[in-house]
């Protein structure tokens, strides 16, 4: 199933921020990285000062081609600037659409003939394994499912988090099979969750995939410290 195509004025934006060749190769390599990148790894990259760097990014990210984000981080030191593909852009300039992840996983439900939650924690889990580090939990998960493309918006009170989730990336098909779809997302947060540590999740409450608002609710293991 294919994106869907945004107005002309957003997709000429886009096209003349790509028209520079640098800036073209910076938005394919925050694109394929596994991980949100910074201004360092770029320069290297790129063979340029970070100024030049800096410069083609922010074009970039005034396009809404890149999203930049502040480093979460627990050791000492000044947190860097990290960049990443935004994921309302995914599926157009050559970068991978959300929808053939979805196509994976339900491949693999129907392969293994297992629920699609089973898939999604067991995806959830991969997903945990190559994030995990020192930084919160919540923040990791946080991350990856922005990643995703849901628009999370967190909010905390005591040991409980709830994220309100602004956009279903998969709305196509939510529509037509809220069930599977749903069940899939439930189980990545569980997989997420448990491989991460620390954290449990309580259930997911989904709504009108058109209209978004599903609230995914966790709560901190006793003993887990707050943010």
């Amino acid at each position: 199933m294919e994106t869907a195509t945004p107005p002309d004025d957003e997709l000429q934006r886009e096209a003349r921020a790509l028209g520079d060749p640098t800036r073209h190769r910076l938005f394919r390599y925050i694109a394929d990285a596994p991980q949100p990148v910074g201004v360092a790894e770029l320069t290297e990259f790129a063979g340029l000062n970070h100024n030049a760097v800096r410069q083609h990014l922010a074009i970039l990210r005034q396009a809404g081609l890149v999203i930049e984000e502040t480093e979460a981080r627990s050791r000492p030191g000044r947190p860097r600037l990290l960049y990443r593909l935004n994921p309302d852009g995914s599926g157009r300039w050559g970068t991978d659409s959300p929808y053939a992840w979805l196509a994976r996983l339900l491949s693999e439900a129907v392969r293994r003939r297992q629920p699609p939650r089973v898939v999604g924690r067991r995806e959830g889990q991969r997903e945990a394994a190559r994030v995990a580090g020192t930084a919160d939990p919540v923040d990791l998960l946080e991350s990856e499912i922005t990643q995703r493309g849901f628009r999370p918006s967190r909010s905390e009170k005591g040991q409980r988090i709830d994220f309100l989730l602004g956009r279903c990336p998969f709305a196509d098909v939510a529509e037509t099979d809220p069930a599977t779809v749903c069940q899939l997302h439930l189980g990545l947060a569980e997989g997420l969750a448990g491989a991460l540590g620390g954290l449990e999740v309580e259930r997911l409450v989904p709504k009108n995939p058109r209209r978004a608002g599903c609230r995914l609710s966790l709560r901190r293991d006793a003993g887990a410290p707050t943010s």
